[in-house]
């Protein structure tokens, strides 16, 4: 989830403004997860694909900001900018999650109250570097690699997508990276029909580690290609087209069922090699048509890496009330999801104003 870094490009607000629809969808899909008794029911079904929309989106920024940059830039300088760009948010989401971590005991999570202080002290300084933390400091039972903001592990991915741009595979060649992004695609369709879907990649294991590396390796190349060979025309009313789009993919119901996983895994392949990248082919040819739209898509673009580091330590004290409360229906529950969803844009936004903007203006001046 990357902004375009230079003053000195034409920006593509319209991209910013669909990383902000799908942030707050990312957030509904978490409201929603509890409430379901797994994947095939959930009612923001697909929503975990918003992950590899994030780094198709990320990939195509990267290619379009620091591609021909290189004659001026060196790799320590690269990283620089992306520790500045990534790094403050990742800090204050994983403190947000440690202060609430004693919070969130409950039925799901019996044994937190058990967690000494050094322990989940230890597991917030890994949590800061975005290094995954081992299951052995699993200190919430969950298997996460970021057990006080479940949302690191993405970060974690796309760091590793960052390393491989920077350290070679910027220099290849367009046919060289369609090569990678051929196989990688063949690898993600194999993974997604086997699997039934692309969900995954959040515990440090055999089995995760390697859906985490899938996800990531195919969006993320194939939108720095997209970058390279797309050349955008002029499209109007792109921004409401492609935010439909968006949230038609997210919000589509399970594919096939229980009998027939193979075909949510074609559906979940389909969206990420095709559709996607037609989405953000679309949205950077798409004209800002008033002020309003631009105000939009600023905004939504503004808010969306916070609101994705922020939400879910506010989640973890919706999980842990919902599985206190057995029995307990959308009905029942939709007003406190709503104010969930609202706290979190506003947090999000607190954060981006009073923390993001100022720590990484105050950091681009000590190290750049």
């Amino acid at each position: 989830m990357n902004n375009t870094e230079l003053v000195t490009k034409p920006h593509y607000p319209i991209l910013d403004g669909l990383r902000g629809v799908a942030a707050i969808i990312v957030v509904t899909f978490h409201l929603a997860e509890p409430l379901a008794t797994g994947h095939l029911d959930n009612l923001v079904n697909h929503g975990y694909l918003a992950v590899d929309f994030f780094f198709l989106l990320s990939g195509f920024v990267m290619g379009y900001a620091y591609d021909d940059r290189w004659n001026t830039m060196t790799i320590g300088d690269f990283f620089k900018r992306r520790i500045v760009r990534l790094q403050p948010m990742v800090v204050l989401g994983m403190t947000l999650g440690a202060i609430g971590f004693y919070f969130t005991d409950s039925t799901l999570w019996p044994l937190i109250h058990t967690v000494p202080v050094w322990k989940m002290l230890l597991v917030l300084v890994i949590g800061y570097t975005i290094l995954p933390v081992p299951l052995s400091l699993d200190i919430r039972g969950w298997q996460e690699m970021h057990p006080l903001n479940s949302v690191g592990w993405s970060l974690f991915f796309e760091y590793i997508a960052n390393m491989l741009y920077a350290i070679g595979i910027r220099k290849f060649s367009n046919t060289a990276l369609s090569i990678l992004v051929g196989i990688a695609a063949i690898a993600l369709v194999h993974m997604a029909i086997t699997n039934g879907d692309v969900s995954g990649g959040w515990t440090l294991n055999m089995e995760q580690v390697p859906i985490g590396l899938t996800r990531t390796i195919y969006p993320f190349f194939a939108g720095l290609l997209l970058s390279r060979i797309a050349k955008p025309t002029q499209i109007k009313n792109a921004f409401l087209w492609c935010s439909l789009l968006v949230a038609i993919v997210l919000y589509m119901p399970r594919i096939g069922g229980a009998e027939h996983l193979w075909m949510n895994g074609i559906y979940d392949s389909v969206c990420i090699i095709v559709i996607f990248p037609i989405i953000v082919y679309l949205g950077a040819s798409g004209i800002i048509q008033s002020q309003r739209e631009n105000r939009i898509c600023k905004f939504l673009g503004d808010i969306s890496y916070p609101l994705y580091l922020v939400h879910y330590p506010l989640v973890y004290f919706y999980v842990a009330w919902i599985s206190n409360h057995k029995g307990i229906t959308i009905v029942q529950v939709w007003p406190y999801a709503l104010l969930i969803l609202t706290g979190s844009i506003i947090l999000a936004y607190a954060a981006l104003k009073w923390y993001n903007e100022p720590i990484r203006k105050w950091l681009y001046k000590k190290l750049m």
